[in-house]
């Protein structure tokens, strides 16, 4: 990503020199000795941001101006407009950790609900022979008469409608009960359904009819490798403000525009489509395809869901910064709507981003871990 994002800075910045050019060839035109000795070039209209009502974001623009010297009815050359090699942010610089902010009591006390939440799902959710997750799928199983690829999309559907809807209710519920208890409901709800959904899928994702197999192919598995590597970089920066998350901090529903959003506005739907990429290669099944199709489904709905929900909240403020980036990967940036920063790789540098470096080969090394727990649970 970074290197890609390398050569389409280069672009922009190719493609400003040449406007530049032009603009300073356009002033050597010869002038009369009456003509006015100075003007100002306007900003053109798409590019001004309108006074947003939002505390702390920045409003608007500053225009580019220069003034040709005017001796003996012809224009002396010019040096080339300064140009401003990025666009001021409206939204807020994403994946910052300031390690002079933390709080020792905001951990401690991250960790002792994180425990409490844990133990109390396997109580009452996971635990074999007296958790509720066993009825729950049976319930599931009874609809789709143990199909696999059925079983699989209603789980996911079943999933989609609680995280979706709890999110698109959730500036109604945070005015009812307040926003850290409405983000504890969110956390218990989503966490059981998305254990079941995990579990489900590692049990059965060779149960479905085969379609191909390439998992012999040279460079196949190097491939898919890179592919789900690469995807967990496309997380939605807002998954690293764990004491949000945990309801430990006010949770607030944040505008971000830096590091992975200028590549994409919905990376996480990005780094799924990725990581079923990856997975329905290698496995090649009909219930792998089943579980891509239903994931890939929500993540799309997520993106006009996460727009309208933005929209609402911010304005005219995220309709400046819709305007500057893209669904599609890296589509702002190849139509300039995007301009990257000359030190713009600094925003990938950050502590969460080398977290999840080490995350990803962790949870790879991790996999036999995970296929034996879930064989235990035997769903």
């Amino acid at each position: 990503a970074c290197a890609l994002l390398a050569m389409m800075h280069m672009h922009a910045q190719a493609q400003m020199s040449t406007r530049a050019g032009q603009i300073s060839a356009a002033a050597r035109l010869p002038l009369s000795l009456s003509a006015i000795t100075s003007r100002t070039r306007p900003a053109h209209p798409s590019s001004i941001v309108q006074p947003s009502r939002h505390a702390g974001i920045q409003s608007a623009l500053r225009l580019t101006t220069f003034r040709p010297s005017i001796v003996c009815g012809a224009v002396q050359p010019e040096t080339e407009p300064q140009l401003s090699p990025a666009v001021p942010l409206g939204g807020e610089d994403a994946a910052v950790f300031d390690s002079a902010a933390q709080s020792t009591r905001s951990w401690t006390i991250f960790t002792f609900l994180l425990s409490i939440v844990l133990g109390a799902i396997w109580l009452v959710w996971v635990q074999p022979g007296t958790g509720l997750a066993n009825d729950y799928l049976q319930g599931i199983e009874g609809w789709t008469n143990g199909n696999p690829e059925a079983t699989i999309l209603l789980i996911l559907l079943v999933f989609a409608v609680f995280h979706s809807g709890m999110a698109g209710l959730r500036p109604q519920g945070e005015a009812l009960i307040g926003a850290r208890a409405y983000r504890v409901l969110f956390a218990l709800g989503s966490l059981p359904l998305a254990v079941v959904a995990v579990v489900y899928f590692i049990n059965h994702r060779y149960s479905g009819a085969p379609l191909w197999d390439v998992r012999g192919m040279p460079g196949v598995h190097e491939a898919v490798w890179i592919l789900n590597f690469i995807s967990f970089y496309f997380l939605y920066p807002s998954t690293f403000n764990l004491l949000e998350v945990a309801a430990v901090d006010k949770p607030v529903l944040h505008m971000w525009e830096t590091g992975i959003m200028r590549i994409s506005r919905h990376p996480q739907m990005v780094g799924q489509v990725l990581w079923c990429a990856g997975h329905t290669l290698w496995v090649g099944n009909s219930v792998m395809v089943a579980t891509s199709l239903g994931l890939i489904v929500h993540h799309l709905f997520g993106c006009w869901h996460g727009d309208r929900r933005l929209a609402a909240k911010y304005g005219e403020a995220f309709e400046a910064v819709k305007s500057r980036t893209s669904t599609v990967p890296f589509l702002a940036i190849l139509q300039g709507r995007q301009q990257l920063p000359a030190d713009y790789y600094k925003e990938f540098l950050r502590l969460p981003y080398a977290t999840i470096t080490v995350l990803t080969v962790g949870a790879y090394y991790a996999h036999p871990l995970m296929q034996q727990a879930s064989y235990f649970l035997g769903w």
